[in-house]
């Protein structure tokens, strides 16, 4: 029986997952429009018509609509399968990572506070305070006692990511005299700092920087104006620096130590 559980785990967390993500486009839309999570149901945000049972399942309900609404025929943004998608795979990854355990529910936790956030940023450039300031009061009592980090990690990597962004903030506003980098990635650092530790934020960043860099360069071949001008939010990057360092973070910096710099 165990072994048939640990088989069907990943399946089972991808599932949940992708209930979960649907949850989030709820959490998503609703913060961008101003409207409530809880009323009214879930509707068309075209014509207002009220989503039916056939209509609200994870990915499946966008193939079988052909991605458009059933009531007035407009289309529904992409946004909603990859966000599901996206849950669904964070959680089989989980899964298979960590089994049915205690890291698996905080990771997965903090992971779709990430991708809630993050396709918020990517829509209106902002980091919602009432999404990163929960969840730096929860990283760190999340961390120490359910993870097992040692505290004093845990602050240190809280003070030193967000005094590093805010460090970064400042001095790019002195610079170039206009609004960069803003404190929403500050907060954000506090969680993710919390969350993974000060030994962990090197590696996180660094995987961080790299994709949001490679985004920049994607996205100017299609327009013109230097990279310096290309506006692209930092926190859903930073948000992959983090997930993939909770993935592969510890079994990557074990290999780098073994293999690329033996003792």
């Amino acid at each position: 029986m165990d072994t048939l559980l640990r088989s069907a785990w990943p399946v089972c967390a991808a599932v949940l997952g992708l209930i979960l993500g649907s949850f989030y486009n709820v959490c998503i839309h609703r913060y961008l429009t101003g409207e409530s999570i809880i009323t009214p149901p879930s509707h068309c945000p075209h014509c207002r018509k009220r989503l039916g049972v056939a209509e609200l399942i994870p990915l499946f309900s966008f193939l079988y609509l052909r991605g458009r609404c059933a009531g007035c025929g407009q289309p529904i943004s992409p946004r909603y399968p990859l966000v599901e998608a996206l849950s669904g795979l964070w959680a089989c990854l989980l899964a298979l990572n960590f089994g049915l355990s205690v890291p698996f529910f905080v990771y997965l936790a903090f992971g779709g506070l990430f991708i809630v956030a993050s396709f918020i940023d990517l829509a209106i450039f902002i980091l919602p305070d009432v999404l990163t300031l929960p969840g730096a009061a929860l990283a760190l009592p999340a961390s120490v006692l359910l993870l097992g980090l040692p505290w004093a990690e845990a602050v240190a990597g809280a003070l030193a990511g967000a005094g590093l962004f805010w460090l970064l903030h400042l001095v790019y506003r002195v610079v170039r005299k206009r609004e960069g980098l803003g404190l929403g990635d500050v907060k954000l650092m506090l969680v993710i700092g919390a969350l993974i530790g000060v030994k962990a934020l090197p590696l996180a960043i660094l995987w961080g920087s790299l994709a949001a860099l490679l985004a920049s360069v994607a996205w100017l071949k299609g327009h013109r104006g230097s990279l310096a001008q290309v506006p692209i939010p930092f926190g859903p990057f930073l948000s992959l620096g983090a997930m993939a360092y909770i993935l592969y973070g510890p079994a990557f910096l074990d290999w780098y130590w073994r293999t690329i710099l033996p003792q």
